[in-house]
């Protein structure tokens, strides 16, 4: 039986910062995870780590939605902290966006419909 196995190592990758021990332990725990699935059988998927546990992960749950980076978010700011970029984002902006985000989730976090009754029927006994 003839396979044909493509191994991108990680640690090669283009990167804004330069790796650290933690990085190459990460990079060496990638690799060996998808050895191990290849090995194994499994084909068009890649791994990471999914609830703490390293997982095999098909191409098609990974691309089926686009991730959204929310630019005022804490991530985004260590990010560009790590990496030595500028914000470039006015105050204003930020403080706008923030106002909207906090909107939106307020919005979503309303009950309506069926556990609307419920919920108000267990909070309000007769």
């Amino acid at each position: 039986m003839n396979i044909t196995l493509k191994y991108i190592d990680p640690t090669y990758m283009i990167r804004a910062i330069p790796g650290n021990a933690s990085d190459n332990v990460y990079c060496t725990l990638l690799a060996h995870s998808a050895i191990h699935g290849a090995m194994a059988g499994y084909t068009g998927f890649t791994v990471g780590p999914v609830n703490g546990r390293h997982a095999y992960i098909p191409f098609c749950r990974v691309t089926e939605r686009q991730n959204k980076v929310v630019i005022t978010d804490r991530m985004w700011a260590r990010l560009l902290s790590s990496t030595n970029q500028p914000s470039f984002l006015d105050l204003k902006e930020v403080a706008n966006k923030v106002a909207e985000t906090k909107k939106e989730d307020t919005e979503d976090q309303l009950i309506d419909g069926e556990n609307h009754i419920e919920a108000t029927a267990v909070s309000n006994p007769k």
